[in-house]
């Protein structure tokens, strides 16, 4: 499976995404406001799905790591970058 949809399967279990499959979301979709519909509280659970899931360091919520959580595509580059970092 590629990272792509392993973020995808996560995003639908982590935050209980129960009207969505991993498969209707999209690679540039936007996961706060208009596009998946995110807020504040699912950004922090999907910080604590992606650590436990993928070992990451996710230290402080600035707008660096912000960008990073923009959609699946520029997250999969930040899970990607830390695994070989």
């Amino acid at each position: 499976m590629d990272l792509k949809m392993e973020l995808k399967k996560l995003l639908v279990d982590a935050l209980k995404l129960d009207d969505v499959t991993p498969e209707q979301i999209e690679d540039a979709a936007p996961l706060f406001g208009e596009g998946l519909g995110l807020d504040s509280i699912d950004a922090l659970e999907l910080g604590v799905a992606l650590r436990k899931r993928f070992s990451l360091k996710i230290e402080t919520v600035n707008d660096d790591l912000k960008r990073h959580f923009r959609n699946v595509r520029s997250l999969a580059a930040f899970v990607q970058a830390q695994q070989e970092g």
